[in-house]
């Protein structure tokens, strides 16, 4: 990457078996949530702590989409981003469903340190190649979610020009692209294996701790 990370957009609901294994109804627009740039943490082989104290942290897969320059109307998806990952949008489920039932905003739920631990960045090959192979997680050697952009309710092309419409998108920001179905509750000491096309595309430890 040629730039720090910036904004660290996520879309939520963007598979529809996913908002049907929650429960939560699909979205007639792609629905938009921020991360703090602190949630972000490499996926290297090291250790991710994460909050142990606050209920059941649930594990989503996702896409991620670097943006390589500036937003300008009539760019293509194909134009604007240099480079891809997967990552891991982790979430404090019991604290998310209160924050909903109250209509508070998800921060608390979402944005915790090391919430969003990402793979090595690798060049995109372009939307058309992209849609030809899957990302998968495997949690402590068991596959457990595995998705395609061919599956996403809103494409590549419909999120970031929602985005930038609406919020500004812009060289150095990502973009969670949603999770398909399969999120469950990680435990302490689980190990996550993040794949690009079957390669191995990032990996860490979990380590839950007591405030």
């Amino acid at each position: 990457m040629t730039t720090p990370i910036r904004n660290v957009y996520c879309v939520g609901r963007n598979y529809r078996l996913h908002a049907a294994e929650l429960g939560n109804a699909v979205p007639d627009q792609p629905m938009l949530f921020m991360k703090p740039t602190h949630s972000v943490v490499l996926a290297d082989g090291g250790s991710v702590p994460l909050p142990g104290d606050r209920g059941q942290v649930h594990y989503e897969t996702e896409l991620v989409l670097r943006i390589g320059r500036d937003y300008e109307p009539g760019l293509t998806v194909d134009e604007l981003v240099d480079s891809i990952a997967i990552g891991i949008d982790f979430t404090l489920r019991d604290v998310q469903d209160g924050l909903k039932k109250k209509g508070h905003p998800w921060l608390a739920a979402k944005g915790f340190r090391n919430s969003a631990p990402v793979g090595a960045f690798r060049p995109f090959p372009g939307i058309a190649e992209a849609a030809r192979s899957e990302f998968s997680l495997r949690r402590n050697g068991t596959e457990v979610q595995r998705g395609n952009l061919n599956d996403m309710i809103f494409s590549p092309q419909t999120i970031v020009d929602f985005v930038a419409a609406h919020f500004g998108l812009g060289e150095g920001d990502v973009i969670f692209t949603g999770t398909p179905e399969g999120v469950g509750a990680a435990a302490d000491g689980d190990r996550f294996e993040l794949y690009w096309a079957e390669e191995a595309a990032g990996n860490f430890t979990v380590r839950l701790e007591q405030a």
